[in-house]
């Protein structure tokens, strides 16, 4: 056996490795993979096999999942992600031991999709069970990791510097990450408080006077942070923390005049920030502290006219040492596959809509 061969059926699984391609990337192949684990081979194949349907349909390839054995068929470079795939889930479900989602799937064939682009096969043969991308650990969750390239880089610039900005659509992990990484400072000692606001600005809809003290009435824009919150961390902690003052919620317009020291600050939803607010907010920020900033600029409901704070502030600091900026995309969407077609026919919609309003006419020449 070779040196390749031998790295590709190292560890809890048995293959064809990459040096069993043929020449022609279009020829089609099989390629099988033998589970040492009935158990968690079921889990890596899914309910009545739903995994396997899923990846055949996104890598174009055929596979048949018989007890611990697997057979791929297709053209050599789909079949070969197609492995990768199932390794990185049968890594994945070998350590943490839980049933994987169709998000984990989808996120398994970017990360397979990825390694293939940047790394040549041999190195991949290798570093079979080496993660490409970045992840994020917390106690309730245990290790979190990036499903694309855009989000590993995001997840790299929170690390790296105080203050982040995120932008891009609905679906891409933005606001989710971000409180992942704040739970994790937290619960590492890196910070002593986890403060989150944002703006209270209905989207398209007025909600008029809401009963009780500040925080019921903030919970209504607040609730998707806390749905992120209940993600990472257990409900009593959360609920502890938010008695004791760790986890705050301080609505956007109470910020003005505080200092903020040894704490993780979030603030979503920025693009309905005013330049004034989004000012006020940036400095804010003080020792020991690190902001992340998100929104989605093509969501902005703010009064017509008026300049969004989020667009004017990515534009304003580019270049600024400290501040890293990530901008996502439609094919960034991890939500579900279904929002990413959404958001890109919008998107494109949208775009269309730009080149018509430039040109109504464009078969109607000027008048000499």
């Amino acid at each position: 056996m070779s040196a390749t061969d031998g790295a590709s059926a190292r560890g809890a699984l048995r293959g064809r490795g990459p040096a069993a391609r043929p020449a022609g990337s279009d020829a089609a192949v099989e390629v099988p993979l033998t589970f040492d684990d009935n158990r968690l081979a079921s889990l890596v194949f899914g309910q009545y096999d739903q995994n396997v349907a899923h990846i055949e349909r996104r890598l174009d390839v055929t596979a048949t999942a018989l007890g611990n054995h697997l057979v791929i068929k297709g053209p050599a470079d789909a079949a070969e992600t197609a492995r990768r795939v199932f390794q990185k889930l049968y890594a994945r479900v070998r350590t943490g031991g839980s049933t994987l989602t169709l998000g984990d799937v989808d996120g398994a064939i970017r990360e397979a999709t990825a390694q293939a682009t940047l790394f040549p096969a041999e190195a991949i043969a290798a570093e079979a069970d080496s993660p490409l991308f970045e992840q994020i650990a917390t106690r309730k969750r245990g290790a979190v990791r990036a499903r694309n390239p855009a989000q590993d880089e995001y997840i790299k610039l929170l690390r790296t510097n105080e203050l982040v900005f995120a932008e891009g659509p609905a679906g891409t992990g933005k606001t989710w990450l971000a409180v992942g990484h704040a739970v994790s400072l937290l619960e590492q000692g890196h910070a002593e408080r986890l403060i989150l606001s944002r703006p209270a600005v209905e989207a398209g809809e007025r909600l008029g006077f809401l009963p009780g003290d500040m925080r019921e009435k903030v919970d209504p824009y607040l609730r998707p942070i806390y749905d992120a919150l209940y993600d990472f961390m257990e409900a009593r902690h959360v609920d502890r923390g938010l008695q004791t003052g760790t986890i705050e919620i301080a609505p956007l317009a109470f910020m003005r005049g505080r200092t903020l020291t040894n704490a993780v600050v979030l603030l979503d939803e920025a693009q309905n920030t005013t330049s004034m607010q989004m000012k006020m907010f940036l400095t804010r920020l003080g020792e020991g502290s690190r902001m992340i900033i998100t929104g989605d600029p093509s969501q902005i409901d703010l009064p017509p006219g008026q300049k969004s704070g989020l667009v004017e502030a990515v534009s304003v600091l580019d270049g600024v040492s400290g501040i890293g900026h990530v901008r996502f995309k439609d094919v960034d969407v991890v939500r579900h596959d279904l929002v990413r077609r959404i958001v890109t026919a919008y998107e494109r919609a949208a775009h269309g809509s730009a080149e018509t309003d430039r040109n109504p006419n464009p078969r109607r020449r000027p008048l000499a």
